[in-house]
């Protein structure tokens, strides 16, 4: 079986080395750039399983990498958990807007960084998810049909709730602001722009009955769906 491929963008040169030694060590296949045009151009050529983006970098910077990697068919599919200095709510949502898969904030210790992209790496990548059909935790959702289930048990949603399942649930433990998931549920449901996206999630939490657990906040960001 062939090793997971780990392209590491990050202009600190000794927190780069740190991070390509002990990924190395965890048997992943290890490639580095030192600044953002380098790394965009070793993503398009090597196409890895997982970028580790630093936000800050010389030139084009992380959230600009971000999203020419998530603009060209050829790498969308690849997994970035973006890296930054700095701790703002708001750098949080703009890189996930952009793209970005996880999201870690310097400083961090190296064991539950490498945690954080096992678990992103055992994800099912948007491209293997490109189906009309999502089933997690016994939750199945057909965009095709507009059906929902719930253990085999039809679900009774709204069209907003039933576009914000299927957003979260397409992309699991991604986080969504809560403007995204607004704007995934515009054009269906009218209600959607007088009412907040709080009560939405309140009642599809309702309706998932013990599940509704997997509907998890993001304090600072939004919701995402989280499976166990």
């Amino acid at each position: 079986m062939a090793k997971p491929t780990i392209l590491i963008i990050e202009d600190e040169r000794s927190l780069l080395e740190i991070l390509a030694y002990n990924l190395t060590n965890e048997g992943f296949e290890v490639l580095t750039a030192a600044d953002g045009q380098d790394g965009l151009r070793r993503a398009k050529t090597s196409v890895p399983d997982l970028v580790v983006l630093d936000l800050m970098l010389p030139g084009l910077d992380g959230l600009q990498v971000c999203r020419q990697i998530r603009s060209d068919p050829k790498t969308q599919s690849i997994r970035i958990l973006m890296l930054t200095a700095k701790s703002e709510e708001v750098d949080e949502i703009v890189g996930f807007n952009m793209g970005a898969d996880d999201y870690v904030a310097k400083p961090f210790k190296i064991k539950p960084l490498i945690s954080r992209i096992k678990a992103l790496l055992r994800r099912p990548s948007a491209e293997q998810q490109s189906g009309e059909t999502v089933a997690i935790e016994g939750i199945e959702i057909d965009r095709t049909n507009h059906t929902a289930k719930l253990d085999g048990v039809d679900l009774q949603l709204t069209p907003t709730e039933f576009k914000m399942l299927w957003t979260m649930m397409r992309r699991p433990g991604r986080p969504y602001s809560r403007n995204e998931l607004l704007d995934n549920a515009r054009g269906e449901d009218a209600n959607a722009l007088e009412r907040t996206i709080d009560v939405h999630v309140r009642s599809l939490r309702q309706k998932l009955g013990d599940k509704g657990r997997f509907v998890e906040t993001v304090r600072g960001i939004g919701y995402r769906f989280k499976a166990e």
